[in-house]
């Protein structure tokens, strides 16, 4: 049988000597892996195709429980070309591929997240610089895989909170925490920026202008909570302590 699905390259894996399985991100039929036959020669039909986080409009053949369909076809529809060449910018787009790769099960389609992933990589475009962008799609992505993390209210009796257990996803009020392990504390400016990263529209979040500090504090609280929730870190983020920063614009190895 064969499919046709606009799809965005996660990463790919070489296979003997010029074959390639290639993690796609479809917008029909999910996460998929596909068999892509001699693309690392030189005059291979895929052309740069196959590239990570290039947007293409593929086809790809083989029985509807097939684990591994063979890759037919591979048109770019946006190849962003412009975030491969930064460091800077290859780094922050790496971590929500991995991401989306590690969360999401294969072949369940699952469109709110394909367009989220889409947007977030055109804003990415235009502007790789902010620390905003990566965690608001951390945060809607969570939010529609049903992972968010619950910082408006005790997760045991709803009242308010400040202390987040990351075994519990939740922050927890200081008398249903009696006996608990130690917390991440959280500042209230952290949680209400958190609450409206999570309700406000494009529009409305385009006018906030939060601290460095506050960005910071959220931003780890997340990569806690994703890191326990995987049971291991991204990888991605060795790359983030290893790379210096003297060298963020250069082009990935």
């Amino acid at each position: 049988m064969l499919r046709r699905t606009n799809a965005i390259v996660l990463k790919t894996l070489p296979f003997g000597e010029a074959d390639l399985i290639v993690t796609h991100f479809t917008y029909d039929f999910g996460l998929i892996n596909t068999f892509a036959k001699s693309p690392r020669k030189i005059k291979s039909r895929f052309g740069s195709s196959l590239e990570p986080l290039t947007c293409s409009k593929i086809s790809f053949w083989g029985k509807e429980d097939a684990q591994l369909p063979r890759l037919t076809q591979s048109d770019i529809i946006l190849s962003f070309q412009e975030l491969r060449e930064s460091w800077n910018c290859f780094l922050k787009v790496s971590e929500i591929a991995e991401l989306t790769a590690n969360f999401l099960p294969e072949r369940e389609a699952n469109k709110k997240v394909f367009t989220l992933l889409l947007n977030t990589l055109k804003t990415a475009k235009k502007d790789c610089n902010l620390l905003l962008d990566t965690i608001l799609y951390k945060i809607r992505f969570l939010n529609f895989i049903g992972y968010a993390p619950r910082l408006d209210g005790c997760g045991r009796c709803g009242n308010a909170g400040l202390s987040f257990y990351i075994a519990h996803g939740s922050v927890i009020c200081e008398k249903c925490a009696t006996g608990m392990n130690r917390p991440i504390k959280l500042s209230p400016g952290s949680i209400k920026l958190y609450e409206s990263l999570s309700k406000w529209d494009d529009p409305a979040i385009g006018r906030i202008k939060p601290s460095g500090e506050l960005l910071s504090e959220l931003s780890s609280m997340i990569n806690d909570h994703i890191i326990y929730t995987l049971s291991r870190p991204l990888r991605s983020h060795a790359f983030h302590k290893l790379k210096p920063a003297r060298c963020c614009d250069s082009k990935p190895g």
